[in-house]
């Protein structure tokens, strides 16, 4: 490779993690239409495994907003991040695709406010499909495979000094 092809794939990685990171941002903040600036017009989600829905990047957007809500505190942690590029046959543009692990702890809402400890933690992988458009790298679909989650343990007993 050359010295300018490989600035460009160095520069095209470093856009896709920044996606990934705009991608947890944004459900973390709730900020619903910087979730949906980040997918293509035809950008799909699939969060079945975690007892969400699939659909469209508006359809996914609005049952996020409408469900999440049940949660004050969210803070996504994507690691991990495997990124593939290629072209796909039938597009004019470039393809990436990330795998990432992801583990997400949660607070419930209207729960005790000086707690420290997350209520609810899931942990699984990401999968991303990324198209570059003439606005940049854009998200295609993102699938949500969950493979665990952790709700606290109802005999515990809080220790003190």
């Amino acid at each position: 490779m050359t010295q300018r092809v490989e600035l460009a794939t160095v520069m095209d990685r470093l856009a896709v993690d920044e996606m990934v990171t705009e991608y947890a941002v944004a459900v973390d903040d709730g900020d619903w239409a910087a979730y949906r600036r980040l997918f293509t017009a035809d950008g799909r989600a699939d969060y079945r495994s975690a007892g969400g829905i699939e659909g469209d990047v508006g359809q996914v957007a609005g049952w996020l907003a409408e469900n999440l809500t049940l949660f004050s505190m969210r803070q996504h942690l994507i690691v991990n991040r495997l990124v593939r590029f290629g072209i796909l046959e039938h597009d004019i543009g470039d393809a990436a695709h990330v795998r990432a692990d992801y583990v997400n702890p949660m607070r419930f809402a209207g729960g005790d406010t000086a707690a420290t400890a997350p209520d609810f933690v899931c942990g699984g992988r990401y999968s991303f499909a990324f198209l570059r458009t003439r606005d940049g790298w854009r998200l295609r679909q993102v699938v949500v495979e969950e493979r665990w989650r952790r709700l606290p343990d109802p005999r515990a007993v809080a220790v003190s000094d």
